[in-house]
């Protein structure tokens, strides 16, 4: 079995060096009298808000100048693997999630930060939800990464164009029922598509709705003895629907959609339903950047077999042990996590921005209740009701929700999406795409049998 260390390398190895957003990532220096931290993360709306925010606030009462580096989701899992598991000691802060803290943890790449919690009594760690909190801790229970933001999954659709057809969207729909539904708004309003779902290949892009999909329908990537399921009952059932949905009713580029393609759809009025991570929310209430602001409806993730199917996510702060500055990247992420922030966002931004989801106390502020009014409680309920230990229909070999939480995991996503996303593209078809996949899939369980 290859080690830990060398099959995450291998994947980041191919990765060429990425153009840098914002301000640039070389080597860390003083600045103003003060230091300079690297941080690398992804570019989703929240981080570009930071990314905005942080010199007229962070920087001005710390003295500590931040250099933000900006990719896209599959741009930065390649990055952060490769600087982070060749000890390349670029970045002093990374943004990572629930998939890669355990088993970095493991790896010794990551600073504890528990520690650093405890020691500044304003961030008040009880605070943070408790799914959070153990999706981002190690096996010794240490926190090593702090929460940004959390999220589960949820179905977002139009009220207005349902109003206008006359479809009701019930509460916890099933898969079926959306796909009823998408057929129906197709082309409601012109160029409007039913729904969109990422077609984007990556165990973090297509994977992610596609395994909350499979978990529903009764599949699963590996049983608890290590048999790879990848082209046969519910993995095959569900990637069939999956496919068949999106290439009938699916956003235009289907193949290329991922996260922010269809964040882009949602708040353009492109498309009628979306079914993705509770954060999109923030963003299509935000009136200055989304045109469907105020006209969107949120229900449970869909389901088929479950009670429940939504995913479990947190997009956190991580240390590499590589840093040599400790402490004023442990300063720059507790204040990123912080109270005070959510509250430096919601008075700046407006309320319906701030990166919620990994506090109880979030909830609690009259303007946030206020501005996340249609999506609040269903975020938090769906958050709450996940449980990455028992997400389908049988038992699992490892926890992990909408991914498996094996190192390989990274690799064999990947490429499995990349054969679906063929299918979706017409390419492949799904058969051949699985059968590919459960060979692929037989290669990995033989290092865990």
């Amino acid at each position: 079995m290859r080690s830990t260390r060398h099959a995450l390398i291998a994947g980041a190895a191919a990765t060429a060096l990425l153009a840098t957003a914002c301000s640039g990532a070389g080597a860390g220096g003083s600045s103003g009298g003060g230091q300079s931290i690297n941080v690398l993360m992804v570019g989703n709306p929240q981080m570009e808000d930071i990314a905005k925010l942080t010199k007229d606030s962070f920087t001005k009462e710390t003295g500590i100048k931040v250099n933000f580096t900006v990719l896209p989701e599959n741009e930065l899992r390649d990055k952060v693997t490769q600087d982070i598991a060749t000890q390349a000691g670029q970045y002093d802060v990374a943004t990572i999630g629930a998939y890669e803290v355990p088993i970095w943890e493991k790896n010794g790449w990551l600073h504890e930060l528990g520690s650093y919690a405890d020691k500044d009594k304003s961030f008040d760690e009880a605070d943070l939800l408790k799914p959070m909190v153990q999706s981002l801790s190690g096996s010794d229970g240490k926190l090593y990464a702090l929460p940004f933001y959390g999220e589960s999954s949820f179905l977002m659709y139009r009220k207005d164009v349902f109003a206008e057809k006359g479809l009701t969207m019930p509460e916890h729909p099933t898969w079926q029922q959306v796909a009823d539904l998408a057929a129906k708004a197709d082309g409601a309003d012109p160029g409007m598509k039913g729904i969109c779902l990422r077609g984007l290949p990556g165990w973090g892009e297509l994977g992610a709705p596609l395994t909350s999909m499979v978990n529903t329908f009764g599949g699963t990537w590996f049983t608890k003895d290590w048999k790879p399921q990848v082209n046969t009952g519910g993995f095959k059932e569900a990637t069939k629907f999956y496919v068949d949905l999106v290439r009938k009713h699916g956003e235009a580029g289907a193949p290329q959609a991922g996260f922010t393609e269809c964040l882009n759809g949602m708040s353009q009025g492109k498309v009628a339903m979306w079914y993705d991570a509770t954060s999109a929310a923030g963003s299509l209430e935000d009136p200055s950047s989304s045109k469907a602001a105020g006209k969107i409806g949120y229900a449970y993730a869909p389901t088929v077999r479950t009670k429940s199917s939504g995913w479990l996510w947190a997009w956190a702060w991580a240390m590499p042990k590589t840093t040599k500055k400790a402490d004023a990247a442990s300063k720059f992420m507790l204040w990123a996590s912080s109270k005070k922030y959510e509250k430096f966002v919601g008075e700046k931004l407006g309320w319906a921005r701030v990166p919620a989801g990994k506090r109880a106390s979030t909830y609690d502020i009259p303007q946030y209740k206020k501005a996340a009014a249609s999506f609040g409680d269903i975020t938090l309920k769906s958050i709450q009701q996940a449980d990455p230990s028992d997400p389908g229909t049988q038992p699992r070999p490892t926890v992990g929700i909408q991914f498996v939480a094996i190192p390989e995991f990274q690799d064999l996503g990947t490429k499995v999406t990349q054969e679906i996303s063929a299918a979706i593209a017409g390419k492949t078809s799904v058969d051949k795409a699985l059968d590919d996949g459960q060979k692929l899939a037989e290669d990995v369980a033989e290092n865990h049998r």
